[in-house]
Order: C-alpha cells, then sequence, then structure tokens
C-alpha cells in the first residue's frame, strides 16, 4: 500500500487579475515557494493575495515581497506573519535569464498562485512590461466590444 499516491485537491487558484491590466506580460515562469508553518494550510482556504506583490533579487536568491497569506484560524501562538518576504525556487538558467531582463528595465511579477498535483504550492510569475495610459485605454476598447459582440450573438 505505500507505492500509492494521493492526490490533492487543485482547486486553488489565486490570480492576480489587474497584472494583465497593469502590464504587458512577455514570458512566464513557475516558482517554487518556500512556505513556514500554517501558509499552506491558509494557502488551501484560499486566504491569499497576489495584489500589490512583486519580485526581486537579493543577493543571489530570488524572493516576492508583498504577497499577503491570511492567517490560519486553527493557528494559535504557532501563526506566520501575513506579509512577510517569501523566498522562490527557480532554477538556475531561469534565474540568470531574470536577472539579465531585469537589468533591461522589465519587471518581474507574480501572476498566479496554485497547487500542483503533488500538493505543492507554486508561483506563475511573468516577466512583463508596463503599459502605458493608452494601451490600457485600448485594452479597455477591444474588452468592451468584444462584450458586445458576445452579446449580440446570443440575441441571434
Amino acid at each position: 500500500m505505500a507505492g500509492k499516491k494521493i492526490a490533492f485537491p487543485t482547486k486553488v487558484c489565486i490570480k492576480n487579475r489587474q497584472a494583465y491590466f497593469e502590464y504587458t506580460l512577455l514570458d512566464k515562469y513557475t516558482a517554487g515557494i518556500i512556505l513556514q508553518g500554517t501558509e499552506i494550510k491558509s494557502i488551501r482556504m484560499g486566504k491569499a493575495s497576489l495584489q500589490e506583490s512583486y519580485c526581486y533579487f537579493h543577493r543571489t536568491s530570488f524572493w516576492i515581497k508583498g504577497m499577503h497569506i491570511g492567517s490560519y484560524t486553527y493557528g494559535n501562538i504557532y501563526n506566520h506573519d501575513e506579509k512577510r518576504d517569501r523566498q522562490l525556487l527557480l532554477q538556475k538558467k531561469e534565474l540568470q535569464k531574470l536577472l539579465k531582463s531585469q537589468a533591461k528595465g522589465l519587471t518581474i511579477i507574480p501572476v498566479q498562485l496554485f497547487i500542483n498535483q503533488r500538493g505543492f504550492a507554486k508561483v506563475e510569475i511573468a516577466l512583463a512590461r508596463g503599459k502605458k495610459l493608452y494601451d490600457k485605454r485600448q485594452a479597455i476598447k477591444e474588452r468592451d466590444l468584444e462584450r458586445f459582440a458576445s452579446r449580440q450573438l446570443r440575441l441571434i
């Protein structure tokens, strides 16, 4: 019976929807995240937010700042700090690519937080370029036209 693997529920998918509006996403990577104590339980309950978070390099390691993971309700004195910096895990080649591209003026932002098939929390990060105001207006215009067209098709 030791050979059987337990499938974890992978329904947890926390997205940073504001990132798609504020940035043009160029390249995406999946990174592991180092968690402490009750953080994984809070993520499985869906108590996390990627709003206003970003990634940065500190010496040779890669960190995420501003990610909020709510406190676990049954965690008593062993609860975690909600807004602490957390280390991300990537392969060495990916880290070198991100470091070079960040020097070009691009930003690294978290786009999605999810739990994989093995039960580990993963963060999908993206290499992004900030949008100008006219790009944002164009995105709003395209979204409204698409919504209008789908409504017209439903009426037919």
